[in-house]
């Protein structure tokens, strides 16, 4: 996105596209909101979409296409095997990356159960720079372990640090001597950090980590849902890349790993995924395990009408005007908060903008939820869905006992090309209005907790009456229709 210059007007983020299709929303009167709420069992997850004004759970398969995406999926060769659309998704995807076997899927995760499936065994180590919460179910539950390695600094709410998602090179190599190469299956690079913020990695760290690991023998893997992100802060705030393309940056990256797998719900605009492998004897090893887990290989799960549109997508993800809008929306919202005194992550990243709950509402316990409490006040005093990247987010210890999180956040996550600058005004407003009243948010406890990945299926309660008390002083300032 070029940076246009204004006469009268502060600089604002100007997007590159004109709205064509639009999809009517509606606020619900704020007590409205206090029921669902409560009928949704303190989980933004259970939200009914239609009462919600403003979704910003995730950009999780819910960013605008573009028309020619739209044209694309007119063209679809709906074949189970040997479609003519994977072909030219394949085929995309090797003049993008580099890499010539592609294993498609339905989405991220699952080509997260793949890897795993394959290279994972019990007490097995596998190297991060920070887990997503399906990544590391997948490994531990095969009996695997998770080290998080990213640098101390990136966990650091407030900080002007350009790339706090990089992995601590020292870290890695004394886990490796722990754990013997032997012992750990693979390194596991996410570019940009989801659970802390949408930080991204340099390059720079990455061609250093995965240096290190082929000194040890060990494969290197990216996850490059949130690689338009980090290719936009690459160019942006890395030394010597200003002048390089997106696709040459994303090439250079390519030519690093082993193994690219990604989700088309983020990296594309659309839904599917898939996995990227550099070596032939490799590939037909694992090209089993996707007509087992996924379908045939030429679809993997995926409708192949998505499958064009991906194509169309992975080219656009390639144009700086396409990739600049989601973290300058990010950036403009990220700074405004910032300005009001909100905690909120600095720098912003990608993905949305992020809330710190355990500054914002820092009177309420960590075992009480701090992020899922804010999330959901988010909700009752605005309509907007948020989500919950804290201790919520985490699986219980084996004892029993609570994993706290390093972080407490709440994302808002900000789509591709969905949101309007006056929504994005919209959601500061209410967020400034939340934190001057903070003192009336409390904690959540559980009341139906599964096992595993609770945050999307828990039902939780308030601690006390504190989602009335909030409604009430809402009402106050608002009025009962707001």
């Amino acid at each position: 996105m070029p940076e246009i210059k204004f006469y009268k007007h502060e600089p604002i983020p100007l997007e590159m596209h004109k709205v064509k299709i639009v999809q009517q929303l509606k606020l619900l009167p704020v007590d409205e909101r206090l029921k669902k709420m409560k009928e949704a069992g303190f989980n933004t997850f259970q939200l009914h979409n239609g009462d919600i004004f403003m979704d910003m759970l995730t950009d999780s398969g819910v960013n605008a296409m573009s028309d020619e995406m739209l044209a694309g999926m007119m063209k679809p060769d709906d074949a189970y095997a040997g479609s003519e659309t994977f072909y030219r998704m394949r085929d995309k995807l090797e003049e993008i990356f580099g890499i010539k076997y592609f294993l498609p899927a339905h989405q991220g995760r699952a080509c997260e159960n793949i890897l795993a499936s394959f290279y994972v065994k019990p007490d097995n180590c596998v190297i991060m720079n920070y887990h997503f919460t399906t990544a590391k179910a997948h490994i531990t539950r095969l009996g695997g372990r998770v080290e998080e390695l990213v640098k101390e600094e990136g966990l650091i709410s407030k900080s002007n640090l350009p790339f706090k998602g990089d992995i601590d090179l020292d870290a890695v190599k004394a886990c490796i001597e722990k754990e013997t190469p032997e012992n750990v299956p693979f390194i596991r690079i996410e570019a940009g950090t989801n659970l802390i913020g949408g930080q991204p990695i340099s390059y720079a760290n990455m061609k250093a980590v995965t240096e290190l690991a082929k000194s040890y023998g060990i494969p290197t893997v990216l996850d490059a849902s949130l690689l338009q992100d980090n290719l936009y802060f690459i160019k942006m705030r890395e030394e010597g890349m200003k002048d390089k393309s997106i696709r040459e940056i994303t090439r250079m990256i390519a030519d690093l790993y082993d193994i690219i797998y990604f989700s088309g719900r983020k990296f594309g605009f659309a839904r599917g995924g898939g996995i990227l492998v550099r070596e032939e004897s490799l590939y037909h090893a694992m090209e089993d395990l996707i007509p087992m887990f996924e379908g045939f290989l030429t679809y993997g799960g995926m409708s192949v009408r998505e499958m064009e549109a991906l194509t169309v997508g992975f080219d656009e993800s390639m144009e700086m005007d396409v990739i600049s809008q989601g973290p300058q929306f990010i950036d403009y919202c990220v700074r405004k908060l910032d300005e009001y005194g909100v905690p909120v992550i600095t720098p912003g990243g990608g993905l949305g903008a992020h809330l710190d709950a355990m500054q914002f509402v820092s009177h309420i316990p960590q075992d009480q939820y701090p992020a899922g409490a804010l999330v959901c006040a988010l909700y009752i005093c605005g309509g907007i869905r948020g989500m919950e990247r804290g201790t919520l987010s985490e699986e219980r210890n084996a004892d029993g006992s609570e994993r706290f999180a390093s972080m407490e956040l709440v994302r808002m996550a900000l789509p591709r090309r969905v949101f309007t600058l006056s929504q994005t005004e919209y959601v500061i407003d209410r967020v400034k209005w939340l934190y001057d009243h903070r003192e009336l948010v409390g904690g959540l406890r559980f009341v139906h907790e599964p096992k595993t990945l609770r945050f999307f299926t828990g039902i939780l309660e308030a601690t006390s009456d504190w989602p009335e008390k909030l409604a009430a002083a809402y009402k106050a300032d608002f009025g009962e229709d707001q």
